[in-house]
């Protein structure tokens, strides 16, 4: 077994216009000071890396990761969910969509869906360049509006619409393998990947890429009122990276899964800050323990209800409470016998 990485935080959520969430040193330092080791970096943002540069330039990544290695943290993934999301865009949600991509490229979807490859290529050889593993990002979605149709899907629109993601993925995949890196879904509502046997499904339509994996974020699972443990059983070879977020589940006679389009402080799902929802993150830590994932465990903080401050020097000491580490041997090695053929076989009776 293999002991997990941590703690670390993902930057998206806490970047802003005042410091120190306004620059990528001063907000490093911050997340160090309250005990992170590692960031995950949202590559959407110049403030915090020059995405081309770092896919051209080993020179630029090893200053960046020499200047954080002086803080005291380390790179833990980068990540290209808006960009993810810009692979695959159904037309009802494409101006909602705009902002994901260049100002300039606003009502084009063509054109924003070829910045978006290439910006997921350029991440694959910026990754490797930083001498990372793995890749977080989102899959998009064609087949979202019909996610629970009325009336029914017409025959094969499942096929076409997955078949066609496969097709736009497959090259960045394939970039990704060229550079020795994994690549992690956030299985997501919204995406056309949000659960096991979408996830499966894709798999079925890359070839079963061996690149092709999942960034694992127990709060989708929890607010969709899936088994998120037992997925872990099911996927664990699979799942390259770890969102670590809280969510509750609280339905009443008026609201349920949907939560009738209620805002977050209203939903009968909701997420939460860390240690503050529902989620059973020993049996996590536990599980992914036992099946050898050594990756991040990267605070993802999203709450409804909490400063996101709080939230972040709440993180750290959570994630580093729930990591284990592992044993080097069984607990009752002490009592041993030792291994001798002949005697099993006099145990036997052979």
């Amino acid at each position: 077994m293999k002991t997990i990485k941590g703690p670390a935080v993902f930057l998206a959520q806490f970047l802003g216009d005042a410091a120190p969430f306004n620059s990528l040193d001063s907000i490093a330092q911050y997340m160090a000071d309250l005990g992170y080791k590692g960031i995950q970096l949202p590559t959407w943002d110049p403030r915090v890396i020059d995405l081309k540069k770092a896919a051209e330039s080993t020179t630029y990544c090893d200053e960046l990761k020499g200047k954080l290695n002086e803080i005291g943290v380390e790179i833990t993934e980068l990540s290209t969910h808006l960009q993810g999301q810009l692979v695959a865009v159904h037309p009802a949600y494409a101006s909602m969509f705009d902002g994901f991509g260049p100002a300039e490229l606003a009502g084009k979807p063509k054109e924003q869906q070829a910045w978006a490859v290439q910006q997921l290529k350029w991440a694959a050889k910026a990754s490797q360049n930083l001498g990372l593993t793995s890749h977080v990002t989102f899959s998009g979605a064609l087949l979202w509006p019909y996610m629970y149709p009325w009336p029914q899907r017409p025959q094969g629109l499942v096929t076409t619409a997955f078949q066609e993601l496969g097709n736009r993925w497959k090259p960045i995949l394939d970039a990704f393998d060229e550079s020795g890196v994994n690549v992690g879904y956030e299985l997501h509502p919204g995406e056309d990947l949000h659960d096991g046997v979408t996830f499966e499904t894709f798999l079925d339509y890359v070839d079963g890429h061996p690149r092709a994996g999942i960034n694992y974020d127990p709060s989708h699972f929890l607010l969709q009122q899936l088994d998120y443990l037992q997925f872990i059983d099911f996927y664990h070879d699979r799942i390259f990276a770890f969102h670590v977020k809280d969510a509750e589940f609280n339905p009443t006679g008026k609201q349920g899964v949907y939560s009738g389009y209620q805002g977050w402080v209203e939903r009968a799902g909701r997420f939460r800050s860390l240690g503050d929802g529902q989620v059973d993150f020993s049996g996590i830590f536990s599980k992914l323990s036992q099946y050898d994932y050594d990756g991040w465990a990267v605070l993802e903080w999203e709450c409804a209800i909490k400063h996101p401050e709080q939230g972040a020097a709440e993180g750290a000491p959570f994630i580093e409470s729930h990591i284990i580490r592992v044993t080097e041997r069984a607990f009752d090695d002490f009592a041993g016998t030792g291994a001798d053929e002949e005697f099993n076989k006099k145990l036997l009776g052979l």
